[in-house]
């Protein structure tokens, strides 16, 4: 099989998979709709923000980061499966290279990630919240991919090296957590402490909440081409390490 034809089989049947889980395709939308329609409502009152937005306004696009980061992380989980079942094992003895079937899976992955953000981004448009300019949804768009593209690589990364699939989405909500708090997506950074910021700082998902929040409703802490680049470095770094360490995955 030629390299094209290895991804996009690889790429349709995580597809298949995940349109098959129609409660975990709900689930994956109610959920974040319920933060933004429960948290993001009754809490507007008690933030004042600048700039006349509401805090439904600004927790929006961190909600949808939070979809994005959760769905990607949690694609490795399909590498644990396929490893439980056999199925990984025969595709790596297969005549086809490794690289080949790692991207496959991280494009499966990056699609589903982003099929969930979209729904949740119609979803968002429902309380008032939606990108202002064809520019501005083009703009969210590509932070949407480089987040997924991000966060499914390291996802991948991690199930190259576990064996559990019941354990690893312990250690992914572990990971993705304090990542998620600390990204600004609840709260404006500005009025953390000065510790948390410096967290908040080398946290990539900062740079993507932020870049997401200034392209939907134009309020971010930094330009929007500083937070493309930081998510760009960290998007290639991530995808070379989960390569690496899929190469190096043993059955």
């Amino acid at each position: 099989m030629s390299a094209t034809q290895v991804i996009y089989t690889l790429w349709l049947r995580e597809m298949k998979w995940f349109l098959r889980g129609k409660t975990r395709i709900i689930q994956s939308v109610v959920q974040p709709f319920l933060w933004l329609a429960i948290i993001g409502i009754g809490m507007s009152s008690a933030f004042k923000l600048p700039g006349g937005q509401s805090y439904l306004q600004f927790m929006a696009p961190g909600i949808i980061g939070m979809t994005l980061i959760f769905s990607s992380i949690m694609s490795g989980v399909s590498v644990l499966w396929d490893k439980q079942f056999g199925f990984l094992k025969e595709i790596l003895v297969a005549p086809v290279a490794r690289t080949h079937i790692m991207l496959g899976k991280a494009l499966g992955g990056v699609t589903t990630s982003l099929l969930q953000g979209l729904l949740l981004l119609i979803a968002a448009a429902l309380v008032g919240v939606w990108p202002p300019t064809i520019l501005a949804l083009a703009q969210v768009m590509v932070f949407m991919i480089f987040i997924s593209l991000a966060f499914v690589s390291l996802g991948l990364a991690f199930a190259s090296k576990m064996t559990d699939p019941v354990a690893f989405p312990l250690v992914a909500n572990f990971l993705v957590m304090p990542l998620f708090f600390l990204s600004g997506a609840l709260f404006p950074l500005a009025t953390a402490p000065d510790w948390m910021k410096a967290i908040a700082y080398v946290n990539p998902l900062r740079y993507g909440v932020d870049g997401l929040r200034g392209a939907i409703i134009g309020l971010s802490d930094l330009p929007l081409w500083a937070d493309f680049g930081v998510l760009l470095v960290f998007s290639t770094a991530m995808i070379l390490i989960g390569g690496y360490l899929f190469r190096k995955t043993s059955i």
